[in-house]
């Protein structure tokens, strides 16, 4: 088996790992009591009494806190402006670059969830906190997905330096170094969405 089998056949190990991940996350959903509904999740009655009662007055929740910790507020919300910008140009960027290069665009609605800023447990600070962090994070992933895509169509070729974590396409790459698979094949692979399409 060619070293190139084996890590397909690792990375195929992984995406069938994560799928039962996600099967169970889903009958873990069981446990706490909501269901979908009408394009939105509706949790029991009973739950939400027994819950919604506990729930920490904002300006308790706000005065418990440490004041250096109140300081930086600004500071994290002021990241939020080379986020919009960042979203509007990564989204004008594939909406007009992808069709030419022919990939499949990233559906940034897969990425960029926002549902759990109305949660009944969550006091209004805690609520706005989400908000911030499921945009903020939603929104890397999907830039992410759109380099990666980008990536594999202008320089598909893995480092020499062993990554922390790598985008979803990165598994296609040529090996650092592999310069004949690369030139002999930088075609193929630059075209190769076909496993977005199914």
């Amino acid at each position: 088996m060619s070293n190139n089998s084996k890590i397909n056949e690792i990375y195929e190990k992984i995406k069938e790992l994560e799928e039962d991940l996600k099967k169970e996350y889903e009958k873990n959903k069981e446990n706490f009591h909501f269901q979908k509904a009408f394009n939105k999740f509706q949790f029991d009655t009973e739950y939400i009494k027994e819950y919604k009662s506990k729930v920490i007055n904002s300006f308790k929740y706000l005065w418990k806190e440490r004041i250096s910790i109140i300081l930086t507020i600004p500071i994290i919300w002021s990241v939020l402006i080379p986020a919009f910008l960042l979203d509007i140009f990564v989204s004008l960027y594939q909406a007009i670059c992808f069709p030419i290069y022919k990939i499949p665009k990233v559906k940034r609605k897969d990425y960029i969830i926002i549902d759990r800023y109305n949660l009944f447990y969550l006091n209004k600070i805690q609520q706005i906190n989400c908000l911030y962090c499921e945009y903020f994070n939603g929104l890397i992933g999907y830039v992410r997905e759109v380099a990666g895509r980008t990536e594999q169509y202008w320089c598909p070729i893995k480092h020499a330096e062993k990554m922390k974590d790598t985008h979803s396409r990165y598994k296609n790459f040529f090996d650092y170094g592999d310069a004949k698979a690369y030139q002999e094949e930088v075609d193929i692979i630059r075209e190769d969405f076909n496993d977005l399409k199914k």
